[in-house]
């Protein structure tokens, strides 16, 4: 059974800066993608950003490209989000996942099944 585990959450300012990781145990297929998505209250849960772990290239959602920074450590299966120049609107809860990554018009395709999710942690931007 595959599980992730999410760290690194907290308050931060606006212009301000936070690393998030994400542990995988457990086995998945190579083919797998890793990466991130983020809920904001009252709102549906969106992709930030993607990286396959067969090469290690990043996709991110256009409100965040140039800020966020995603990084994959195959040998330790941690995924590292580092996020520069939070705004009040990256405010929300941020989900680790593993799935096969699917980009539809731009955006990463929020998975309704073979997903796996870890339970999330909160980021708040806010003076």
């Amino acid at each position: 059974q595959l599980q992730l585990v999410e760290s690194g959450g907290g308050l931060v300012q606006p212009g301000g800066s936070l690393t998030l990781s994400c542990t995988a145990s457990g086995f998945s297929p190579d083919y797998y993608s890793l990466g991130w998505f983020r809920q904001a209250p009252g709102k549906e849960r969106e992709g930030v950003s993607c990286i396959s772990k067969l090469d290690g290239i990043p996709f991110y959602e256009d409100s965040v490209k140039g800020r966020f920074t995603s990084s994959i450590d195959n040998a330790k299966k941690t995924l590292t989000l580092q996020m520069n120049d939070l705004k009040p609107e990256d405010t929300g809860v941020y989900y680790c996942a593993q799935w096969v990554c699917t980009v539809i018009g731009g955006s990463i395709y929020v998975p309704t099944d073979d997903v796996y999710w870890g339970q999330g942690t909160q980021v708040t931007v806010s003076s």
